[in-house]
């Protein structure tokens, strides 16, 4: 009972986005929540809205079953890196430097603890094994 979010090309650079994915990777979703909810850094609330989003994707899979049922947790967090901007910037004696505006792909996948139902064999496919 898994549910996945992604957002790509977040113009921040992976390094930093990493930092973030780190303290939040195995957490349970209400308590990733409130850490993102309070970290000073600007992916922190990138984060927040992909896990949300992850969150509505995994309610829209399994409409009948309720959400403080399934006690979700973060099974998998990544980041990876995604298009590099190149630019040019003036430097002495006529050169130039290059900047990489780097930015990053974010994926995140959530998982219920609880048990899933054993899925019930239908009355045909029983009585063919028989």
């Amino acid at each position: 009972m898994e549910a996945i979010a992604k957002l790509k090309n977040v113009p921040s650079s992976p390094r930093k986005m990493r930092l973030i994915a780190d303290l939040i990777r195995g957490q349970r979703v209400s308590k990733a929540l409130g850490v993102l909810r309070f970290q000073p850094q600007a992916g922190a609330a990138v984060l927040q809205k992909v896990l949300l989003s992850a969150v509505a994707n995994w309610q829209q899979k399994y409409e009948g079953e309720r959400i403080e049922d399934a006690d979700l947790f973060i099974k998998t967090i990544f980041v990876d890196g995604g298009t590099m901007l190149k630019r040019l910037r003036p430097a002495p004696q006529g050169r130039g430097h290059r900047i990489r505006k780097r930015s990053n792909h974010i994926t995140i996948v959530i998982d219920s603890m609880a048990p899933a139902l054993p899925v019930v064999e239908s009355a045909i496919e029983s009585s063919e094994n028989a």
